[in-house]
């Protein structure tokens, strides 16, 4: 995978990430310990190879696997890996805001209903990737 200088894709993998909040379709914030956002809290890495590496709050390995992110920034794609390097799930989510200072993406609790959402919005950190 070959990352265009200055795309989407490059920022979104030039920054290590932690989910800071989250809000829901009404704009109220959400507890990151909320059912229906705690799976996608933590720190991410997204390399420029095209591959990710994500960890629990506290530096417990969440999944790993591969990204893109299309040159109009709209969506970024996830495909979880076991060990093995077999796909375990792929996931697309709708990019809303991507900047040096936030990355927040939108998520569905039903793909079904789209009035009801939560964004999960991440800041930069300097928080050193953990050893897996």
């Amino acid at each position: 995978m070959t990352i265009p200088p200055g795309s989407p894709a490059a920022l979104l993998s030039s920054i290590a990430w932690e989910t800071t909040s989250a809000t829901d379709a009404h704009g109220n914030q959400v507890p990151l310990t909320d059912d229906n956002v705690k799976n996608y809290v933590g720190f991410a890495y997204f390399k420029p190879d095209g591959t990710f590496t994500m960890f629990n709050l506290d530096d417990t390995p969440k999944m790993h696997g591969d990204w893109s992110v299309p040159a109009d920034g709209k969506t970024r794609t996830i495909v979880a890996k076991d060990d093995a390097g077999q796909e375990k799930f792929r996931r697309v989510t709708d990019i809303v805001t991507l900047n040096d200072k936030e990355f927040t993406y939108r998520v569905y609790p039903d793909a079904n209903d789209k009035s009801v959402y939560f964004d999960i919005i991440h800041t930069p950190t300097t928080h050193p990737e953990p050893a897996k």
